[in-house]
């Protein structure tokens, strides 16, 4: 039986060292995208925005690493440059979405009552749309933009949050350390910020972190459909839309913000599920 209990604990202390080594390496990955993106502007070998007709369409090469657009700018440094546009926006995105839905669902949670019923009937209606369809309908509706790109996605996606807030409210309000800190004479306001939000902060960082990559591919898609951000402004969906109709003869003007969305998306989803793992007890037992 004692060697039972070693053995098992030596698994758990295994892959807990991995999940520590993958938050390391992943984390490395995100701020390296991260710091990209801020540094965007001293990265760049040439000017994303400088057009040279004599060099256009020119295949990925010593020069052009990977080669040039129809108006011959440099497609290394608008991927890079792009980075911004599209990585800053859904980072911003998922901060909005988190602060509103989190907010709406701790009020709900704690008050109940009518507010509860009319919050959460609000959120029923915004889940009932298709989230896609109704943000491509209420960017029309702003007109595009990389701004409003984020207003539209902004209005369907706070729910999930909300949801998510609301439930792990439900349950610690019940809790006996909440009576506790009630007798005590902590307001309703202190209870929150001490006690409620550290509690459900977990679930809530682990749905935003896994929605970055989600909300990169949303507002690319925007743009690659004209309702984000507009030529000629650098942002990968942008590019991959101006560029389509040439993907059969030049290929790398699409495949270039085709690829830097993929690596971004599949490291932040990495560096989610890393998170995940990490504050879940269960997830850390195995």
């Amino acid at each position: 039986m004692e060697e039972r209990q070693k053995a098992t604990r030596r698994r758990r202390q295994v892959g807990k060292d991995g999940i520590k080594l993958k938050m390391i390496l992943f984390g490395a990955m995100v701020a390296g995208v991260v710091l990209m993106a801020v540094l965007a502007p001293y990265l760049v070998p040439y000017d994303p925005y400088e057009q040279d007709l004599g060099n256009a369409l020119l295949p990925p090469g010593g020069v052009h690493l990977l080669g040039t657009d129809r108006y011959g700018r440099d497609m290394l440094s608008r991927v890079i440059m792009g980075s911004q546009s599209t990585i800053f926006s859904a980072l911003l995105l998922v901060a909005v979405i988190t602060v509103i839905g989190s907010t709406v669902g701790i009020l709900c949670g704690c008050h109940g009552g009518k507010l509860d019923a009319l919050l959460m009937r609000v959120s029923d209606i915004f889940l009932a749309f298709p989230g896609m369809v109704f943000a491509i309908a209420a960017a029309s509706v702003l007109n595009g933009g990389i701004l409003n790109a984020v207003a539209a996605l902004a209005c369907i996606s706070w729910p999930k949050y909300a949801r998510i807030a609301r439930s792990q409210v439900m349950t610690i309000k019940t809790m006996p350390y909440i009576a506790a800190a009630r007798l005590s004479g902590s307001g309703a306001f202190k209870i929150v910020i001490k006690h409620m939000i550290p509690n459900i902060a977990g679930p809530v960082i682990v749905t935003a972190v896994l929605d970055i990559g989600t909300m990169i591919m949303e507002i690319a898609g925007l743009s690659f459909l004209g309702l984000g951000a507009t030529p000629p402004t650098a942002e990968w969906g942008s590019m991959m839309s101006n560029g389509r109709s040439m993907l059969q003869t030049s290929p790398w003007v699409v495949l270039a913000p085709g690829v830097a969305v993929f690596l971004t998306v599949m490291i932040f989803n990495l560096a989610g599920d890393t998170v995940r793992d990490l504050l879940d007890p269960r997830q850390r037992g195995r």
